[in-house]
């Protein structure tokens, strides 16, 4: 008997879904779900697709976990929930080529490259999405290099551990660079706004354009023409004709 499941890593919990299946074969909720929770603990904090295969005689349970997606893996390295919206202009992130090594380690499997070294190409391409920088680079820059075999050690011994010391250089070079980023992203919007104002100016509909008070109309005459009497209203209303009077005739 075979379940597939998409699950919260190392967080399954009982459900009416997984207890329904579950019935008829006699096996422990709890049981599977241990088992579940602990074959997919390392992928904590995201989301996995998991293969419970059972075997309803021997009562025997196995887990096969599928792994996240090369962009979960690379938000989960990078410490952010999601990539940047603009890619080209707002960067989300700044790894390392070990932590780039490692998320294609994980899914190796799952690629079609041919040799580690392809692989690691392929997930530093899905970095450009995301608006992840390698190395205080862009992931372009670092394709060029890989090519180059700057980091053919690297690779070929397929090192996944960052140092202390680069780890925290990284960290100051993304710092510096968000900080830059902010302070763009503030004058723009301040840039924006004086440009909407000015719109307005231009169009004589700001109190200051027009000197008049705020809530006031701009300038005489301009009264809706609703509050102006209308012209038949303003006129005197004609009494009705009088009839004449007939002599009345006499007996």
């Amino acid at each position: 008997m075979q379940i597939k499941l998409l699950i919260d890593a190392g967080a399954m919990k009982p459900g009416p879904a997984l207890s329904q299946k579950l019935g008829p074969t006699g096996i422990n909720v709890n049981q599977v779900i241990t088992k579940v929770n602990d074959a997919t603990r390392k992928f904590e904090g995201m989301k996995v697709p998991v293969e419970v295969d059972i075997n309803t005689s021997t009562k025997n349970i196995e887990v096969f976990v599928s792994s996240p997606p090369a962009s979960g893996l690379l938000k989960r390295e990078a410490g952010v929930e999601k990539g940047s919206g603009i890619p080209s202009k707002t960067k989300v992130g700044n790894l390392s080529i070990e932590q780039i090594i490692s998320v294609a380690k994980s899914k190796y499997p799952n690629l079609l490259a041919r040799n580690m070294k392809n692989a690691v190409r392929e997930i530093v391409g899905t970095c450009v999405s995301l608006g992840i920088l390698i190395e205080n680079k862009l992931p372009s820059e670092i394709q060029a290099e890989i090519s180059a075999g700057k980091y053919d050690r690297e690779i070929l011994s397929e090192r996944t551990e960052t140092s202390a010391e680069k780890k925290s250089a990284l960290e100051k070079f993304f710092a510096d660079l968000k900080a830059a980023q902010e302070k763009q992203r503030l004058q723009e919007e301040a840039a924006k706004a004086a440009a909407e104002a000015a719109a307005l100016a231009a169009a004589g509909t700001s109190p200051a354009a027009t000197g008049a008070a705020p809530g006031t109309p701009a300038a005489a005459g301009t009264a809706p023409a609703a509050t102006a009497a209308p012209a038949a209203a303003a006129a005197p209303a004609k009494a009705p004709a009088k009839k004449e009077e007939k002599p009345a005739k006499k007996k």
